[in-house]
């Protein structure tokens, strides 16, 4: 298994069809789906998942000593724009995991593949996944008004957020800390 990247805990690599069980803990976890945009799996659907994400080139295994703890979605939009998404183990949550393999995602986006700019799209009730990106200082550009339904009440509409860094943003954010 190659590594696309390491930081100073983690590796970040391809997902091999083997990681369904660390998978199944992700995605069987209705906490940890709630605001993602699919449905709950069931454990059996995770082995086929874990070999469709060993054949993308869009998603990316985080790892913690031999376990897989979370998987980042990185995928290409128009015109040099690439979309981030992030789900974590709830047992690996609160630890800086996802803020450090984020972190890591976007400086070999803006480094090694010279990605133009990284946006993430964002229920505005998810706190945990809002702070990350502020964090990471991506600005927020818009927020949808009552744009989703909620799954347990359908006519409740949540507002949805993006939030976005543009490559010249990163770069000068780091000469200033150099």
């Amino acid at each position: 298994m190659s590594e696309v990247f390491i930081t100073e805990r983690l590796i970040i690599r391809k997902f091999v069809p083997d990681d369904s069980d660390d998978l199944a803990e992700i995605l069987t976890d209705k906490e940890v789906t709630y605001f993602e945009p699919y449905e709950t799996f069931t454990k059996e659907a995770c082995i086929q998942e874990a070999i469709n994400f060993s054949e993308s080139n869009e998603f990316f295994a985080v790892v913690l000593n031999d376990k897989v703890i979370g998987k980042i979605y990185f995928s290409e939009r128009d015109h040099g724009s690439y979309e981030i998404g992030y789900t974590f183990n709830k047992n690996y949550q609160g630890k800086g995991y996802a803020y450090e393999s984020i972190k890591g995602m976007i400086k070999y986006a803006f480094e090694c593949l010279e990605v133009r700019r990284i946006f993430a799209e964002i229920n505005s009730r998810n706190e945990k996944s809002v702070r990350l990106v502020e964090k990471l200082k991506m600005r927020k550009e818009a927020e949808f008004l009552e744009f989703l339904p909620r799954e347990e009440d359908t006519k409740i509409f949540d507002n949805m957020c993006i939030y976005a860094l543009l490559r010249n943003e990163y770069i000068t954010d780091e000469l200033k800390h150099k």
